[in-house]
């Protein structure tokens, strides 16, 4: 990789007001990591975490109401993607601001429960392969644009550490609800 890429881009050089206090969850993940690392190792470790569970598994809901493992994987591809897209806009100069999204609705309306496990953990890898060749062809000056989503200012770096936060956040959670 050559030096105008974000190889080595750290989450501890985010500054304030590079995204909304609803993220710092998702920021606060990934505090020491470096932003192409972490896609990279986020992929293996979901992976090789749920690519032994048998089918049936992938439909268990830890509580009545709650999403299924399926189905968390769909919101994460869903996630990443408009994480991606609002990256990609903001590095291109978008200064139209771009609304947000109810994760809910989107997870109700797409048919995660019905699609094999496997396909949807190959569409997991095919778009964080896609994540990763986006955010290695951003310069440094591209990951320092801003732009607004959801009525939040962002910058295209934060965004890619979000995706990365959002990753650990429900790895923790399958850890935790559905494989404990």
């Amino acid at each position: 990789m050559s030096d105008n890429t974000v190889s080595d881009v750290s989450v501890d050089q985010l500054l304030d007001g590079e995204y909304g206090d609803y993220y710092k969850n998702y920021i606060d993940q990934c505090r020491g990591k470096t932003l192409l690392k972490q896609l990279h190792d986020g992929k293996s470790e979901l992976l090789n975490l749920l690519s032994p569970l048998p089918e049936e598994k992938t439909l268990y809901r830890y509580d009545e109401g709650k999403w299924s493992i399926r189905q968390v994987i769909g919101h994460m591809i869903d996630t990443e993607r408009i994480m991606a897209f609002r990256a990609l806009a903001f590095a291109r100069g978008e200064q139209q601001p771009i609304p947000g999204y109810d994760h809910d609705a989107y997870v109700h309306q797409a048919n995660f429960d019905e699609r094999p496990a496997a396909d949807l953990l190959e569409e997991y890898e095919a778009n964080r392969y896609s994540t990763i060749q986006l955010f290695s062809s951003f310069t440094p000056e591209m990951l320092t644009k801003k732009g607004t989503a959801s009525d939040v200012e962002f910058t295209v770096r934060a965004l890619g550490f979000i995706i990365c936060g959002h990753e650990l956040h429900h790895i923790t959670v399958f850890k935790e609800r559905y494989l404990s």
